[in-house]
């Protein structure tokens, strides 16, 4: 399983390993130490736990299968599991959203936009639960209702400030690629397809290079395509000064101050 994968339930599995890093993380799995005393764990209810300790038994014989699985308390039909989708990430990442650049956040849109179902899993049914009225979209008010029961406190203006972040466009309301653009795993991009797919989207004469007037035009459409927003975001973004971004600024834009990607080596044009 992937870290960061939520198909079986919003929990921080690579957390609960013991390791200061990626192989001391693999010989924790291995051997079966898991740490459930570091977070989210002890919030976790005792039925979700005795599922995954029984999962992940170090004995092959002795995991459940998958039949066992489907028929543990914690999973079947009126079982022990909560009937709410939702979970506590929405808010930090919708968090993180919030603090990106204008160009970031048109191009994890875009990367959005082009995701499998596989890879926002678990995203739909948490937009569900909060489109209350099915409409496709999700307004301040049903924001304002759902959020707090993630189970943290929120005041209203942070509510406000993520509705003003998420809401790409600037319609009033949050449909549904924006709202996987605010709250997606950042491993997706990982996908090297992911990012170049964003590039290309700004990179309309494919010369490898987004100028400042191909800025401008993508980001007219959201609405951001104002002056101060282009050289605010051509001073962040242009590390080697030439007036465009190249791929691989593009690249290490996407990739800051986002903790959950692991750093590979990237081509680049």
């Amino acid at each position: 399983m992937e870290c960061g994968d939520y198909s079986v339930h919003p929990s921080v599995w690579c957390s609960s390993f013991l390791g200061n890093n990626e192989d001391g993380i693999f010989e924790a799995v291995l051997l079966g130490h898991i740490d459930f005393s570091s977070d989210p764990w002890p919030s976790i209810s005792n039925g979700a736990k005795d599922l995954v300790k029984k999962m992940l038994r170090q004995d092959p014989k002795e995991r459940l299968t998958a039949a066992e699985i489907l028929n543990h308390p914690w999973i079947r039909e009126d079982g022990e599991a909560p009937d709410k989708p939702l979970d506590i990430t929405v808010i930090s990442r919708m968090k993180q959203f919030r603090a990106m650049n204008k160009l970031k956040k048109v191009a994890l849109k875009i990367v959005a936009e082009n995701l499998s179902e596989e890879e926002i899993t678990g995203l739909k049914e948490m937009f569900r639960s909060l489109d209350t009225d099915n409409s496709g979209t999700i307004t301040l008010e049903e924001l304002r209702s759902g959020l707090p029961k993630l189970g943290t406190k929120i005041s209203e203006s942070e509510i406000t400030q993520l509705m003003e972040a998420a809401d790409v466009d600037g319609n009033g309301t949050i449909d549904y690629s924006e709202f996987v653009s605010a709250t997606m795993h950042m491993n997706r991009l990982e996908k090297e397809d992911h990012i170049l797919k964003a590039f290309e989207y700004f990179d309309k004469d494919h010369s490898g290079y987004i100028t400042v007037d191909e800025l401008e035009e993508a980001l007219k459409k959201y609405d951001m395509g104002d002056d101060k927003t282009i050289k605010d975001i051509i001073a962040e973004v242009d590390t080697d000064h030439d007036g465009r971004i190249n791929y691989q600024e593009f690249v290490a834009m996407m990739r800051n101050n986002s903790p959950e990607i692991v750093p590979n080596r990237r081509r680049m044009f």
